[in-house]
């Protein structure tokens, strides 16, 4: 109880000495909604260079992004997520299966009570067997760290459905000894 405590006020005091630091100014720094990073309009090539970048990326209460090092912090703009799992891995089976992703800038995580999964959905090409009409369409994001999500690619996404299975009325996957729920099964009929 005395070590929760003590974390509870660690955090709030990095909350506040980071809400303290100068604000450089808005960089033109983005994040694109394929996880590519940009400067001045140009795309960042260096992936260790982007990897350092994103140790350093934060989100705040409004949503913003940040970058904070020790001595300053400067917004940049993130199209969707700043993060994309850009491959999925699995070991065990059914209670004992551990899923775990990685993102691009290889980091690897298992899909577990820290990195849980949630959608949303966005209105997508349905594709020519319907008439190309607009259908919604669910998107997967993970939990990286600290309010930082993933982002799941199109293909990492059908193979995690791949191991999706039905629990009483859900839809979803074990990992970690948890039943990670995707939406209830009537939902996926629809």
């Amino acid at each position: 109880m005395e070590k929760d405590k003590q974390k509870i006020t660690d955090d709030t005091a990095i909350k506040e000495a980071v809400a303290a630091l100068p604000l450089t100014s808005d960089v033109d720094m983005r994040i694109a909604r394929d996880g590519q990073w940009y400067h001045e309009g140009r795309r960042i090539e260096r992936k260790p260079l982007v990897r350092l970048f994103s140790t350093v990326l934060r989100r705040d209460a409004e949503g913003a992004y940040w970058l904070v090092t020790p001595v300053e912090r400067a917004r940049i703009l993130v199209e969707d997520s700043p993060f994309v799992a850009v491959e999925i891995r699995h070991s065990g089976e059914g209670q004992n299966r551990i899923v775990s992703f990685r993102n691009n800038v290889d980091s690897w995580f298992d899909l577990d009570g820290d990195h849980p999964i949630r959608f949303e959905t966005e209105s997508g090409a349905a594709g020519e067997i319907q008439n190309n009409s607009e259908k919604e369409v669910p998107v997967p994001y993970l939990l990286v760290r600290d309010g930082l999500e993933a982002r799941v690619l199109r293909s990492v996404y059908y193979q995690l459905v791949d191991l999706a299975e039905v629990r009483e009325d859900k839809i979803g996957v074990w990992s970690k000894g948890k039943f990670h729920v995707f939406g209830n099964v009537e939902q996926i009929d629809e």
